[in-house]
This record gives structure tokens, sequence and C-alpha cells, in this order.
């Protein structure tokens, strides 16, 4: 139990000291110009991102123990791709920073609830969200050659399957179901229901102050 207080109070650390947006980058602001800047862009842009980061470890907090731990992930994982694939393709989504806030608010609760929720659920949770924080990762990458492209699509979808089995295989190996330790787990959701909230408020604040 130790070692996931550790691991919980660096993340918490880490993206504490992170700054919310909606399009992140780690190529300094610059565009992938070749395969190699594409990949490492795709693998960095889901970490700097908080909201999409406390997501994703929401989602593999969730396979840990709603079944499918190994495929349910690849739900909001495609779906990103999908996302992505309407930003490319010049089609918006309404109101996108609300519902990306909001859709963690909505993860971290159903965590911290603790109630026995359906799979399919969870699923459809991770599909719709997907789909929008797709559509805010592709804004980054919007107008790079097709090589780049290809290696940040690669990267970004690598990256948050390698974060979503690491945060299950935590889970999994340090949390047991219905011991007192399953505390924990809903600490960890009110964890990210709290960050979403605070991106959530601030979004809205920004809506009305414009």
């Amino acid at each position: 139990m130790k070692t996931l207080t550790a691991i919980l109070t660096l993340a918490a650390g880490g993206l504490l000291v992170s700054q919310p947006a909606l399009a992140h980058h780690v190529m300094d602001g610059g565009m992938p110009q070749t395969f190699m800047q594409g990949l490492l862009s795709g693998l960095g842009h889901p970490i700097i991102g908080v909201d999409h980061l406390a997501f994703i470890l929401a989602v593999g907090f969730i396979a840990a123990f709603a079944g499918q731990r190994y495929l349910s992930p690849l739900a909001f994982i495609v779906a990103t791709l999908a996302g992505c694939a309407l930003q490319l393709g010049g089609i918006g989504l309404p109101i996108a920073e609300i519902v990306i806030a909001g859709s963690v608010v909505l993860l971290g609760g159903m965590i911290l609830s603790g109630r026995k929720i359906p799979a399919a659920a969870y699923l459809g949770v991770f599909a719709v969200a997907g789909l929008f924080h797709g559509w805010a990762y592709g804004q980054s990458i919007v107008g790079a050659e097709a090589t780049a492209l290809t290696a940040y699509l690669i990267g970004f979808a690598v990256i948050q399957y390698v974060l979503a089995q690491a945060a299950a295989w935590i889970t999994v190996a340090v949390w047991k179901v219905g011991e007192p330790a399953a505390v924990k787990l809903r600490l960890a959701g009110a964890i990210a229901a709290g960050f979403g909230a605070a991106f959530l408020i601030e979004n809205i604040e920004g809506m009305l102050v414009v």
C-alpha cells in the first residue's frame, strides 16, 4: 500500500504542476516534420495533457475490475482515432473543452460511487468521451505531412493503451475489491473527478467572461 500511495502522490504532483489545455504539444509548438518527430509527439501528447491523462488512468482503473481488461480500453482509443479524424477532416465538435472536462468528472464519479455499473455503460462513456478527446488531440497535428501524421496516430494510440494497462496492472496488483483497501480505488476516482471539476469550472468561467 505504501507503494501505491507513493505512486498516487507522484501522479497528483505531476498533474498539479501541469497546465490544462485543449491541444498539447511536445515539439515546442512546432509541427512534426518526420516520422520520429510525429511518433514522439504522439507518445508525449496524452502525458502532458492533464485532463486526457486523468481520463486514461481512470479507464485503466475501471478496466481492472469491469471485465475485458485488455479489450475495454480499446473502445476509448479507437474513439480517439475517430475524433482525430473528424478534426483532420475539418468537422467541429461543440463545446469540446466542456465535454472533455465533464467526461473526467463523470468517470471519476462512477469510480467514486463504488457501485456495480454494467461494463456496457463504461464502454459507452469511453467511446463518447474518446471522440472528443481525440478531436482535441487532432488540433496539434492538423496540416502535418502524411508520414508524421501516421507516426503521431501510432504514438498516441500506443501510449494511451500502455498507460491504461499500467493503471490496470497497479490496481490488480495492489487492490482487492471487497477489502478495505478497495477504498483507495474510490479515492483515485475522487482525485480524477476533482481535476475534471477544476477544468470544467475554469472552462465555464472562460465562456462566461468571453
